[in-house]
């Protein structure tokens, strides 16, 4: 991170630097607070006594519940400011993250995991608007390439907290941990400032806001509007298809259909995917975004995604399946970087959270039926055969790329 980092820094303000900051630590903590289930499904299935296919459908519910997050959220932030939207969607998260761990039955967890997904919906695009519309032209993809990267030391925290904290209490002191996040929310209103071009559109947004969403639909982008929320679609079927079900498909016995591996075995494992995978893959998507241009790098990361998860399906030796999971989530990860790059450069100011909202949160409720098949089909033929449709995903996200405009170089209205 230093050296794809020392650039932007070196050219950049310190308000620059504060929004940056923000916003990825916002990202982080919400990829800290969601994946802490994922690292305790067989836990909860265990205590609760559920089903592969209803905790799939838990993890459904979030993703239903994220793409309602935002779409609300991008309305507030469009509103109310950027900064200000980015605070109560952490605030969200964080408190229902740490409900979780109260739940006594399959009813209240759906609950808390459903109102968490709003927060977890939002947090994304206010996020990435807040960066977007401080950080000049030349560094935007990078930027937002590090808030992105974020999200994978979320998931490796989660993943190192999980494996420590249930060596010594159950699943539900898990999600206890969970409410940290909230206390970021008071540096970010002393701190963080709203975007100059926010302001400056702030009179025309509030005088007409209700019509603006409509315009995402109008002659100009309805093409790019459609084109994003399908590969998007695609892509986080395929991503949260796999990546809610890789914990308990490590730790599940063999008998089950896992690979039998212990909690510190899993933990290590996670953690390596996240951090020699996930992280340098988010990373390093701008940099591929500002020589390749925008299109071409969705091809390059998709493709290779859709290649190389059937053969982590077919691997069964430990370091097999750890080099594989991390080339498998560089890839499968780190595309998820130019959603946000060529989001903000397809569509105006007065618009332009919700409409990342509407493309890529909007995505994620169309994907939350990906846990429940992921699972119903692992239920039945194994999880190593149901990884095979996400791969599909990847594929079908890659071809739909071809349908949206090439943004590299272009300046933000």
């Amino acid at each position: 991170m230093q050296a794809a980092s020392a650039p932007l820094f070196r050219n950049s303000t310190a308000v620059q630097r504060r929004t940056l900051l923000a916003a990825a630590l916002g990202w982080m903590l919400d990829g800290f607070d969601v994946m802490l289930y994922a690292l305790v499904i067989a836990y909860i299935m265990r205590d609760l006594g559920i089903s592969k296919g209803e905790a799939g459908l838990l993890n459904t519910l979030t993703l239903v519940a994220s793409g309602i997050g935002g779409v609300l959220f991008g309305f507030i932030a469009d509103r109310i400011g950027r900064a200000r939207a980015l605070i109560f969607s952490i605030l969200t998260y964080s408190v229902f993250s740490f409900a979780s761990g109260l739940s006594s039955s399959l009813l209240m967890l759906a609950t808390f995991r459903f109102l968490l997904g709003l927060g977890m919906g939002g947090e994304w695009n206010t996020g990435a608007t807040l960066v977007a519309e401080t950080w000049p032209d030349a560094l935007r993809a990078r930027a937002l390439s590090v808030v992105q990267s974020s999200w994978a030391i979320g998931y490796a925290a989660a993943a190192l907290v999980s494996g420590v904290v249930l060596r010594r209490f159950d699943w539900r002191a898990v999600f206890f941990v969970g409410i940290l996040p909230a206390f970021v929310t008071l540096w970010i209103r002393k701190d963080v400032p709203e975007p100059e071009l926010w302001r400056a559109q702030l009179s025309a947004t509030a005088a007409d806001a209700a019509g603006y969403f409509t315009e995402l639909f109008a002659a100009g982008y309805v093409r790019s509007t459609l084109a994003l929320l399908l590969m998007n679609f695609c892509g986080l079927f395929a991503w949260w298809g796999l990546f809610t079900w890789i914990p308990p498909y490590l730790s599940l016995p063999v008998s089950q259909g896992g690979r039998g591996f212990g909690v510190m075995d899993t933990t290590g494992l996670l953690m390596f995917l996240n951090l020699a995978g996930m992280f340098p893959g988010y990373l390093s998507f701008g940099w591929f975004a500002d020589r390749l241009g925008r299109k071409r790098a969705f091809l390059l990361y998709l493709l290779c995604a859709a290649t190389v998860v059937p053969l982590y399906a077919r691997a069964r030796s430990t370091g097999t399946l750890l080099v594989l999971g991390a080339v498998v989530a560089f890839f499968g990860t780190g595309f998820f970087s130019g959603s946000g790059i060529i989001g903000s450069e397809i569509f105006p100011t007065r618009v332009r959270a919700r409409a990342l909202g509407f493309t890529y949160n909007g995505a994620r409720t169309l994907s939350a039926i990906s846990p429940y098949v992921i699972g119903r089909v692992g239920q039945r033929y194994g999880l190593d055969s149901a990884f095979y449709l996400c791969a599909t995903g990847f594929l079908l996200s890659g071809l739909l790329s071809f349908l949206l405009p090439e943004t590299k170089g272009k300046s933000l209205q």
